[in-house]
């Protein structure tokens, strides 16, 4: 679920919280942010060498002659034509696969399979999990997205903009609320290390100065909003709702209102919650992160309110980061991008809230004989570390951008034609793992009534106030002609 999932104590059945003995060089061979890392890294590599070197000998005077006439000169990837997913069909869906009078798609589709096996095969086996499981279950995950991708290509669907996460999601959940999930396909079921490695991908697309507008306002909508609905959401448990259990009130708090399972397993380690706890709180974040990921973009739609500021509510109120994904990607590349960012800037506030929790727990919970050693190591060890990835791929590309001869031609074009198109597909994993692992009838004792529904609720909603009111204040008062140039450019 996480790299940094607490270990449970055999005898008690508890979260003991990690130590700071653990290896960052073991983690950066063995755990699964790092391996999003390397993995997306060396696809972005490979697109990029492959784009440069396929450029002309005459590059450089294409150049200058495409910028005396106020053109770009044309250039294309050499993996274009090996990299796809399905087209367009309007009455036979095998079209989409055996488009008439063109090259049929199947021997990239077929490419893109045996690339993102391969690759992920390889993070499996350093993790210690069964390739050959993996791969079994993968044709399965594959499969099922390649479906979401053909629905998606329906024209009437395409009129409607029902884009293929919707699609993928709704694939799942119908699958594991009918006739259940296979057990093969589920040791495929990797939503975290599908999306984690097609976010850093996502960084070659998402240039620098885009960020850098983007982190301002975000920095205000996560780590503002962030910290004043999880305090006022556990002080509410304990004055108001008087919740038993303080490490339950503060994982459920943590949970909601940081950034869903994540935060909830690091700050289950912080405060010694219990395995049910954890569970309980786990079951919370998963049940209404489906339903907002489908009702959030739906309800923006008719409000009325534009893609950048859904785009940011979104990113700053929904739990999982794939799910932020999804949703955005719903409302267009606009929302998608702006989710993301801010999901990203709030996923910082991991490790300081589980060093936070841990502080807290020491001195104010349990007191002097807390077995709880808070230590400034701990921010390093629960910080998403993909999120290097992501900012690392962003710089680079960005760079080169600017500094690298026709790199406003190379580096959109590599994106467009290569990069983008294994985003797309690990995405589509992701979301398809979504609705595969999300069974309403085992979920259905988290939503029952009770005290820490009613937390979970009443959390939320200010959570949605909030972040809605700073969303708009950010990017449609303060930033708002900083914003609008960014994306009418």
């Amino acid at each position: 679920m996480s790299e940094n999932a607490p270990a449970p104590d055999p005898e008690q059945g508890d979260i003991v919280a990690p130590t700071p003995r653990r290896s960052t060089w073991s983690e950066m061979k063995t755990s699964e942010d790092w391996w999003a890392i390397w993995i997306g890294g060396l696809l972005l590599l490979i697109c990029f060498l492959a784009f440069y070197l396929n450029l002309p000998n005459n590059f450089s005077e294409q150049l200058a002659e495409a910028k005396t006439a106020g053109e770009k000169p044309s250039v294309h990837s050499p993996l274009k034509p090996w990299l796809a997913k399905p087209g367009s069909w309007t009455q036979n869906p095998i079209s989409s696969i055996f488009p008439p009078e063109k090259r049929n798609l199947l021997i990239p589709l077929c490419a893109v399979f045996f690339i993102s096996l391969c690759a992920f095969s390889l993070g499996i086996k350093a993790m210690g999990h069964s390739v050959t499981k993996f791969a079994v279950g993968f044709v399965g995950v594959f499969l099922l997205a390649t479906l979401a991708y053909i629905l998606t290509g329906q024209v009437v669907a395409k009129r409607y903009n029902l884009e293929y996460a919707l699609w993928a999601l709704m694939i799942g959940l119908v699958i594991s609320n009918t006739i259940g999930t296979p057990e093969w396909m589920k040791p495929a079921l990797k939503t975290e290390f599908y999306i984690k490695t097609g976010l850093v991908i996502m960084g070659a697309s998402v240039l620098f100065s885009r960020l850098l507008i983007l982190g301002l306002p975000g920095i205000c909508i996560a780590w503002i909003v962030t910290p004043v609905v999880l305090i006022s959401t556990y002080a509410f448990g304990q004055k108001i709702l008087k919740l038993e259990s303080k490490s339950l009130n503060m994982v459920i708090s943590a949970d909601m209102s940081v950034c869903g399972v994540s935060a909830a397993i690091a700050t289950a380690a912080s405060c010694k919650a219990k395995k049910e706890e954890l569970s309980f709180a786990i079951g919370l974040s998963l049940s209404f992160t489906v339903i907002m990921m489908i009702v959030m973009p739906a309800l923006i739609k008719v409000l009325g309110i534009g893609p950048i500021l859904g785009g940011a509510w979104m990113g700053g109120t929904i739990d999982s980061t794939g799910a932020v994904a999804a949703s955005g990607a719903i409302l267009g590349e606009q929302a998608e991008q702006v989710a993301i960012t801010i999901k990203m800037i709030q996923n910082i506030l991991i490790g300081v809230t589980a060093f936070g929790v841990a502080v807290y727990w020491v001195t104010r919970v349990e007191g002097k004989e807390s077995k709880i050693k808070p230590d400034a190591w701990e921010i390093w060890y629960r910080f998403p570390k993909f999120v290097l990835g992501f900012v690392l791929a962003s710089s680079v590309f960005s760079l080169m951008y600017v500094y690298m001869q026709g790199g406003d031609i190379i580096v959109p074009t590599m994106v467009k034609e290569s990069s983008k198109v294994f985003r797309g597909w690990f995405f589509c994993l992701a979301f398809i793992s979504i609705g595969l692992e999300t069974n309403f009838r085992e979920l259905t004792k988290f939503l029952k009534g009770g005290k820490p529904l009613i937390l979970y609720v009443c959390g939320q909603s200010l959570n949605l106030i909030l972040t809605l009111l700073m969303a708009w204040l950010m990017f449609s008062v303060f930033y708002k002609d900083a914003i609008n140039e960014l994306f009418n450019k």
